[in-house]
């Protein structure tokens, strides 16, 4: 009787969330919104910033490669004034997926991409330093090419691949919401 008590606790628990709409943010266990706070404040060098959600009109949601709506796209403010922008998305590795983060200035060119929460054994190359700065400085104007302006990564193709191509669309979708006077200039 117990078990089927708490079954049915289970299902009107699960069936109610489930028109809820995804976040990214709402992840429970992982620690990404502290590391997502974390790595804004050091992009920015602030610990003082508030996050202002962007909400996308379906319209144009449906017209960019890069997942929007779901609590992942944000205007990074300090002391009421803009600092930047920051996405927040996910992308597939070899057999799970990671958790990234890409920042942007006010005029929407990247100034930071962080790899948050990485979930394989291999492939955790794409997480350093040193190979995420290839795409500081890139815009929409600008696409990343993995193995010409983005660095290929021997024992991480998947991954760095994955990420070359989530920066991509990212890049294209920050390049509608411009042109949509959505965000920026």
């Amino acid at each position: 009787m117990f078990k089927k008590i708490s079954l049915l606790i289970l299902f009107i628990t699960c069936s109610s969330f489930s028109t809820e709409t995804p976040s990214l943010l709402g992840k429970v266990g992982d620690g990404l919104m502290e590391k997502f706070h974390d790595a804004i404040a050091d992009a920015y060098e602030t610990a003082e910033f508030e996050l202002e959600e962007i909400t996308v009109p379906m319209e144009t949601a449906e017209k960019v490669p890069s997942e929007m709506n779901h609590q992942n796209l944000f205007k990074i403010l300090s002391g009421g004034k803009l600092i930047g922008y920051a996405y927040l998305g996910e992308a597939p590795s070899k057999k799970r997926m990671f958790d990234y983060a890409v920042f942007f200035t006010p005029e929407l060119i990247i100034k930071k991409s962080k790899v948050l929460i990485y979930r394989e054994d291999y492939g955790r190359q794409i997480g350093t330093r040193r190979w995420l700065s290839q795409f500081k400085g890139m815009s929409s104007k600008k696409k990343a090419v993995y193995g010409k302006n983005v660095a290929a990564i021997s024992g991480s193709t998947i991954s760095a691949t994955s990420m070359t191509r989530a920066v991509n669309a990212v890049l294209e979708s920050v390049g509608v919401l411009q042109k949509q006077k959505l965000i920026g200039y």
